[in-house]
């Protein structure tokens, strides 16, 4: 039975959210979409980097109109945005919604200058964390692509989460997912894959901070290189 009647009560989400955490543990990731779907109706959005569409494939099986967050930054490959329109040829019945920031890259530079060289945290903070605050303001939900296997920092996602920072519950329906069994469903499926994968990108974000990753780097290794920074704040 769909609980979309108690959109407007935190404590009561944070309650799903806190049930659902134990109910699913073990739930493999359609399950948790499909209870995602049932408990959220529409107001659940998919954010989804663009790296592939795995996340994506996944949810149309449960909602084939389902939104689909990406946070247009404005400093994106070219591959990237061409793994957006594409998604939406494959995917012909969802909606891409592109969160922008307030500034424009021009405006942002004109302002402050190449944030992302001289203060990346900021950076991303006005390019995506802010624009990602705005865009959720409208759901109950959302599913991320988190994997445990991703970097130590994710090691303990759990499947279900009440978000406490942007106030809404947080599905990460792969989130035990191994490389192994993701590159498995990719190519089981002919899933959509941004080209950069094929040239050894292993974690694609803005293009000027996105390197292809050393030998001994982790899967991540290729963000902000050098810069001791590992995530952009979008969990925290």
């Amino acid at each position: 039975m769909s609980t979309t009647g108690h959109r407007k009560d935190p404590a009561y989400w944070k309650a799903v959210a806190d049930s659902a955490c134990v109910e699913l543990a073990d739930a493999d990731a359609l399950e948790t979409l499909a209870w995602t779907a049932r408990t959220f109706g529409d107001r659940w959005i998919v954010a989804s980097s663009m790296q592939d569409a795995l996340l994506i494939d996944l949810a149309v099986r449960v909602n084939p109109a389902v939104d689909v967050l990406f946070l247009q930054t404005g400093y994106h490959f070219p591959e990237t945005l061409g793994t957006r329109d594409a998604v939406t040829v494959d995917y012909p019945r969802l909606r891409v919604i592109d969160a922008e920031p307030e500034q424009s890259v021009a405006e942002q530079e004109a302002a402050y200058g190449t944030l992302h060289r001289t203060d990346p945290g900021r950076c991303c903070q006005l390019r995506k964390v802010r624009p990602l605050r705005r865009a959720l303001a409208g759901y109950d939900a959302w599913v991320t692509g988190i994997r445990r296997a991703d970097a130590p920092t994710r090691a303990d996602a759990p499947l279900v989460s009440w978000d406490e920072r942007h106030g809404l519950v947080k599905v990460n329906p792969i989130a035990a997912w191994s490389d192994e069994r993701a590159e498995r469903y990719l190519a089981e499926r002919g899933v959509l894959r941004n080209p950069l994968v094929a040239e050894g990108y292993t974690s694609i974000g803005c293009a000027p901070c996105t390197t292809k990753p050393g030998p001994d780097d982790g899967p991540r290794g290729g963000r902000w290189a050098g810069l001791g920074k590992t995530e952009c704040g979008l969990h925290g």
